[in-house]
């Protein structure tokens, strides 16, 4: 027996008793790599502040372990958390000479959720703590500037009534009925009053009043009194953003996009800097190259006279930071190259030095306080398909990072991005946009219009593809926007909330459309002088950022990206195990070679009565299923004989030089007697039978359970005649193509095996079948091979003894989850959701490899064969092969090849070759 092994699937960070560390003045407590313990904001904090000495605003972060403790302990804290905080807290009043609460001299600070893996809005943020009746006076003394600490008030009147006062108390109000929306609405009529359509030209006194009433209308709404106490504040801010990680948005995105939900979230309390203190303040977001087309020049946007809220809400069309940041909405708009030029060249200087410390693109966060620039944040970036790839072959050349991290640099799903479809280029050059945008998510979309979230989730559930219509996403809308095919916004810029989610998915996405007019509440949009309902069809090239009216001809997957070829290349050069695909036809053989598969790993016979003109073959293949005797079915068997050895010698034919590995027949027999009364009668008199006669055959056909009954290994054990035909088929087409001068390498696959005499008594038949063949053909040899496919749970624990037989093991992990779990994968929709919903199961084993239970079995397998038979050929055939999380395991127990249906072909690559670039990486390290 093979030595069991248990491997472990996470690795916990370990426990610290430190929970607060600081960062700011040249210095920092914690680093880089400490983003398990300080989240990725807070790890990049210390080490733009520490390591890289920038001009980082001094603050402190509380771990994510205390998060976990949060929600472990009924949101409680541990016990010194209160007192290290305030510890910390003097150390930031040193550094500011400010102090926290002071009537005089205020500090005044933000309080920012920042989890391992970037969330971007599915936390809380709160601004301006601190800011309180009684530190008002002190504040205008300090900034000179009444209008701007007043606009700072209400803006935290209205982030923590709704932040800390209503979602973190779990107020869940009906929709349009939030405090949020309240209050927006009372500034909304406040500027209608004075005339003016931005928040800066709101004269102080008014700012003032506005003060008033918002906190007169939060003690109405929501029953309680805004806390004008600035450690109260503080407080409230922390304990919302550690509830923040289990709100309905956050867990819905990190069920997305696959987040351990017991990560937690650290909390980052930062000294506040001003981007809206005047003409002479900004703030913005930056990437270090173009998050849309992975470009190398540095890309951001900005705003004059605006907090950082300004930029990711969309409230006003941002300005470019420089030409390579200029677009068609923007390009009339200064520069910060030019409007500040040397806070741009530091700035500039500062991104550089960043991508060569961390060797990634970086998305950055900055503000300019009175010409003084700060950096509030860096993290690794966000990237579309199209720009992940660009930046890693950029990257490459550059010297920037190996060949190992250039490869893992694109996630599968963001390759699966370029071979999404796009508009046909024909079709899109015979119509006009109806509007135009900028171009947020890479591919087209074509779909029907909705106007919210729900909408979009019902479309997606009727198998209907739906565009996403909002004046711009926020937070709430995660799901729908996951629902849609595309996403279509009349305000925001490239760093928008819907510009930021769409792009980490690789979703269809256009922003900043202004021409839209948006009627919600009608459900209807007016662009290019047309009016659009609900229902209606758009079509979106969120490569291009246009809009077309109607449902657009769209091109295949994967046509004429320019770095798809060189970048698979890439991957080739380092991964070990090859890729096969499953294959049935010539047609599916021709495709799977365009997508670089290495051979078939199934081809299944069966499936050419599923097709085009499988009429006949399908005839006869019920007349020899309802033979009621040996020569009615061989009779059946000689006349399906010409139809089978044609489909197998078509199929080898276009994808030799490769391998094709030629699955026997594995039907489940009752699913081909017809159901049709004439085509009973018609089947009844070629079998020269009466009806009674058909209908008890038919009967004695039923089994209780198919799926385990009288197929695969079985059919040919019973009725050696079928496998004899099959193999005849297989080594005749072969040997027609030897001699017309192509190679053709079959590998015969034994279905269903459960006991090695199987294979003895099949392996007879069909190496007799293998003699008679060559002494007819007059062919000097063949290559093939034959062996079996492992998907039942007895052949996998006897696999020394199957594998003394088998030239090949061929994992079929569709039936192995199946028998493993006990589960039908036909029938498990009734009962699996719930599994994972309350964490019984972590994934749908028949998508993601079980490498607990069905992995160990494999595990098991592979080592006893290989015991048996050192170069056993190993592959898989079932779904799996596609998958990248299982195709890293096939990797790692030393797999031959991987095979999967012809469209995952690129993904699989990718993966085999992550699989081998980590291994490598990992050797490098030690």
């Amino acid at each position: 027996m093979a030595k069991k092994t248990v491997k472990k699937t996470a690795k916990k960070a370990a426990k610290t008793n430190k929970m607060v560390y600081a960062f700011g003045g040249g210095k920092a407590d914690g680093n880089g790599k400490m983003k398990e313990l300080l989240g990725g904001k807070g790890a990049n904090l210390a080490e733009m502040a520490g390591q890289l000495k920038l001009p980082v605003p001094p603050g402190f972060t509380i771990t994510t372990e205390v998060c976990t403790h949060y929600w472990n302990n009924k949101k409680t804290y541990p016990k010194t958390l209160k007192a290290d905080v305030e510890a910390n807290l003097k150390k930031v009043e040193k550094l500011t000479k400010k102090e926290f609460g002071s009537e005089k001299n205020p500090l005044l600070v933000s309080v920012r959720s920042g989890a391992r893996a970037s969330m971007p809005g599915m936390m809380e943020t709160i601004l301006n703590i601190g800011l309180t009746e009684k530190t008002i006076p002190g504040m205008i003394a300090k900034t000179q500037d009444e209008r701007f600490v007043y606009d700072a008030y209400r803006r935290l009147i209205m982030m923590y009534s709704d932040v800390v006062m209503e979602k973190a108390a779990g107020i869940e109000p009906k929709d349009g009925e939030g405090i949020r929306k309240i209050l927006d609405g009372m500034l909304g009529e406040l500027k209608k009053k004075l005339g003016v359509t931005d928040d800066t030209q709101i004269p102080a006194e008014e700012l003032k009043k506005l003060c008033v009433e918002f906190k007169k209308t939060v003690k109405k709404v929501l029953g309680k009194e805004f806390p004008d106490e600035p450690t109260e504040q503080l407080w409230g801010a922390i304990g919302a953003v550690f509830a923040s990680w289990n709100g309905k948005r956050a867990i819905a995105y990190r069920n997305i996009e696959n987040i351990p939900h017991d990560w937690g979230t650290a909390v980052n309390v930062q000294t506040m800097v001003f981007g809206n203190m005047g003409e002479t303040s900004a703030t913005g977001v930056a990437f270090t190259r173009n998050p849309g087309n992975g470009d190398s020049h540095f890309y951001g946007e900005y705003l004059i006279n605006a907090q950082g809220e300004d930029v990711v809400a969309g409230i006003r069309t941002p300005s470019p930071m420089n030409k390579w940041s200029s677009n068609a909405h923007s390009a009339h708009l200064p520069t910060l190259e030019k409007t500040m030029p040397k806070v741009y060249k530091e700035l500039d200087a500062i991104q550089k030095r960043l991508e060569k410390h961390f060797h990634d693109m970086l998305d950055i966060e900055f503000t300019i306080e009175h010409g003084t620039l700060w950096m509030l944040q860096c993290r690794v970036g966000k990237r579309n398909g199209t720009a992940a790839v660009q930046m890693a072959l950029d990257m490459l050349k550059e010297r920037l990072i190996n060949k190992e991290t250039a490869v893992l640099r694109v996630t599968p799903h963001q390759l699966g991005e370029l071979l999404l479809p796009a508009i046909d280029p024909k079709a899109e050059a015979a119509v006009k946009p109806v509007a135009k945008g900028l171009p947020a998510g890479p591919g087209g979309a074509s779909g029907k219009i909705v106007f919210n979230s729900d909408d979009a989730i019902k479309l997606q559930a009727a198998g209907e593809n739906a565009i996403l219509i909002r004046e711009e996403t926020n937070p709430e809308d995660i799901e729908g926007m996951r629902a849609a095919a595309g996403i279509l916004t009349q305000r925001g810029g490239m760093t928008s909330h819907a510009a930021l989610v769409a792009r980490g998915w690789g979703k269809c996405c256009i922003v900043g459309c202004s021409e839209l007019e948006l009627n919600p509440a009608k459900k209807t949009v007016t662009m290019g002088g047309k009016t659009y309902k609900e229902g209606d069809f758009l079509t979106l090239n969120g490569t291009k950022g246009w809009v077309y009216d109607g449902a657009l001809k769209m091109l295949e997957a994967g046509e004429g990206n320019k770095n798809l070829a060189a970048f698979l290349k890439l991957a080739d050069s380092i991964r070990t195990m090859k890729v096969r695909a499953n294959a049935d036809t010539p047609e599916d053989a021709a495709n799977a070679r365009k997508f670089g598969a290495e051979g078939i790993g199934l081809f299944r016979i069966e499936h050419m009565f599923y097709g085009k003109n499988s009429d006949a073959p399908l005839f006869i293949l019920r007349k020899m299923i309802l033979a009621g005797n040996e020569i009615e079915r061989q009779a059946a068997v000689n006349e399906l004989f010409p139809y089978m050895k044609k489909s197998i010698k078509e199929t080898i034919k276009a994808m030799a030089p490769y391998s094709v590995t030629i699955r026997l027949m594995d039907p489940p027999l009752h699913e081909f007697v017809p159901t049709l009364h004439a085509k009973q009668l018609e089947l009844a008199k070629a079998l020269g039978i009466d009806m009674k006669t058909f209908q008890d055959r038919a009967a004695g056909l039923h089994e209780v359970n198919p799926m385990m009954g009288h197929r695969g290994i079985r059919l040919g054990v019973t009725y050696p005649e079928i496998t004899e035909m099959q193999s005849r088929a297989i080594f005749e087409a072969a040997a027609e193509l030897i001699k017309e001068g192509i190679k053709a390498v079959p590998e015969v696959m034994i279905p269903l095996t459960c006991d090695v005499n199987e294979i003895v008594k099949q392996k007879a038949i069909i190496r007799r079948v293998y003699e008679e063949v060559v002494a007819k053909t007059k062919v000097k040899k063949m290559n093939f091979s034959v062996g079996t496919m492992i998907e039942i749970p007895r052949a996998a624990v006897l696999a020394y003894e199957v594998a003394g037989e088998a030239d090949f093991f061929s994992f079929g992990t569709n039936d192995l989850t199946q028998m493993t779990f006990g589960f039908s994968r036909d029938d498990i929709g009734s009962f699996l959701p719930e599994y994972l919903k309350q964490g019984i199961l972590q994934a749908d084993p028949f998508q993601t490899l079980d490498q607990r239970g069905v992995g160990m079995l494999i595990e098991h397998a592979v080592a006893e064969g290989r015991e048996a038979k050192p170069n056993l050929k190993i592959g898989i055939c079932g779904e799996h092969g596609g998958d990248p999380e299982s195709v890293e395991f096939c990797h790692r127990e030393g797999f031959t090849y991987v095979s999967c249906s012809a469209f995952r072909v690129p993904i699989a690559r990718l993966a085999a070759a992550q699989a081998a670039a980590k291994e490598a990486l990992a050797k490098k390290s030690k």
